[in-house]
């Protein structure tokens, strides 16, 4: 029998808000020291009341508005109530039926995912298992304000599971709702999946795969559970409902509880909270705030500067990275006004090439963003030009930006410093081209027999006595007359 696979996802995300939902602890996802970044608010402590942090409401509603959801008119905080080491009130104060976003969808590459809602809880605590068999609570990110966005079971595959997961982290990055590091624990994904008779109607028994940190991982569970699934129903069992984890160094999902009974969690109305009510212009004023998104922003850079789509997919990935690059590009498009002559594929072409290749290589190279290095889109865009205009080579130009990173310098600067300038006095380079024509006779003979190929030889060797300084254009030129005569 041909089974298909039915997936939704659970995708929780740490706000980026300077202090915790409910209390004025710090959210400090860095701090290295365990239990600092507590209050009696977030610990839970008799007499307490909670305060709502309106920064981790206003960024929901934003992502929310982002995915193209309804913010309903009025929201409310809940009460679940379960008992867990890390869970210090005995409680979490989440929302139920009155969410602050329904609906919603988000595109893949292939088809639209229709998203259920998004909700604002507060995250609890984290257990630290120690060699001797203990366990430790460090309860610093206990109460900082968590994002919970749920799809409807509409994924089919492990890569949409896994282009889900990218396409959600790029918008969350892009509204500015978090930095959604998936190492720090900031954006993590639950699976739920299940198989079904190939076109069956009805769903399958439900496996939920938690707390998976990692993208890959998350379509490598899936992936694993399909296969495993399908095993189960083809020796006639039964798939049992239950929760199970991800071993990621087995590759394995494996076994956590059964949920053959439901968890009571006995929601009701969070008594020290009051509802929460949005006019439209509230929530106007937040979709005004709303930044272009990255399929929007790659489709612009396609068809706005006739980048390739695997270019502008790139450059959009981070946000940082693609106002970088449309800063650079301005820069650089100034030139084509002054300079008509200079075609603008030619300046858009020398840009892309820097910065997805040089510039991106220094950036991880030192861990760096964009906007934070000492090479100014004002001097990168400079740099591009000399490129088209022949001041510098594309491929010492890679040395030039290495050496503008390094000190922070102007091109023209860096490019004499270095010795790069390129030589395009045609009477300096024909005594040059002359020379090696003359040191390689046999090869000169060659190409007036026919063989072409072979100038790509005294082309090398130009350049090479140039110290990679020669006009490639006008050495073609110079090369091609000489070995005519």
């Amino acid at each position: 029998m041909k089974y298909e696979s039915v997936i939704g996802l659970e995708v929780h995300v740490e706000l980026n808000t300077a202090t915790k939902m409910f209390c004025y602890s710090l959210n400090d996802p860095d701090e290295k020291h365990p239990n600092i970044n507590i209050c009696p608010v977030c610990m839970g402590h008799p007499g307490t009341l909670p305060m709502i942090n309106e920064e981790a409401v206003k960024k929901v509603i934003m992502v929310g508005l982002a995915l193209g959801g309804t913010i309903p008119e009025s929201s409310q905080f809940d009460r679940k109530n379960y008992f867990y080491p890390d869970l210090p009130k005995g409680y979490q104060i989440s929302q139920y039926k009155h969410p602050l976003v329904s609906g919603g969808e988000l595109m893949l590459s292939s088809r639209t995912i229709q998203i259920e809602r998004v909700h604002l809880e507060e995250d609890a605590g984290r257990l630290i298992h120690d060699e001797s068999g203990g366990t430790l609570v460090d309860f610093n990110r206990a109460g900082v304000p968590l994002m919970e966005l749920v799809t409807k079971p509409d994924l089919r595959t492990s890569i949409e599971v896994r282009e889900f997961g990218e396409e959600l982290q790029r918008i969350v990055r892009y509204v500015g709702a978090s930095d959604a590091n998936m190492e720090k624990g900031q954006m993590r994904v639950e699976v739920n999946i299940s198989l079904r008779p190939e076109g069956a109607k009805e769903f399958g028994t439900k496996v939920e795969v938690k707390n998976i940190n990692s993208f890959k991982f998350a379509a490598l569970a899936a992936e694993y559970e399909m296969l495993r699934q399908r095993e189960v129903l083809e020796r006639g069992e039964k798939v049992v409902h239950e929760t199970r984890g991800w071993n990621e160094f087995r590759q394995e999902t494996f076994s956590q509880r059964s949920k053959e009974a439901a968890h009571d969690y006995r929601y009701f109305p969070e008594p020290d909270l009051p509802p929460l009510k949005f006019t439209k212009e509230f929530v106007e004023g937040l979709r005004a705030h709303i930044p272009e998104l990255p399929r929007a922003k790659q489709k612009r850079f396609i068809e706005e500067y006739g980048i390739a789509s695997d270019i502008a997919t790139l450059l959009v990935h981070e946000k940082a990275l693609a106002d970088y690059s449309e800063e650079v590009f301005s820069e650089a498009l100034q030139h084509e006004k002054e300079t008509p002559e200079q075609p603008r594929k030619s300046l858009i072409r020398a840009s892309t090439s820097l910065l997805t290749g040089e510039f991106l290589r220094l950036l991880k190279m030192t861990n760096s963003a964009p906007f934070d290095t000492r090479v100014t889109p004002e001097n990168f865009g400079e740099l591009v030009v000399c490129i088209v205009e022949g001041t510098v080579s594309s491929s010492a130009a890679r040395q030039v930006l290495e050496e503008m990173f390094r000190t922070g310098d102007d091109p023209s600067d860096s490019i004499d410093r270095l010795g790069l300038r390129q030589m395009s006095n045609t009477s300096d380079l024909e005594a040059i081209v002359r020379h090696i024509v003359e040191e390689n006779p046999t090869v000169a003979a060659d190409y007036r027999a026919g063989k072409q190929q072979v100038a790509q030889f005294l082309v090398g060797q130009i350049m090479k006595e140039s110290r990679g300084t020669a006009n490639p254009k006008i050495v073609q030129e110079l090369l091609q007359k000489l070995l005519r005569l």
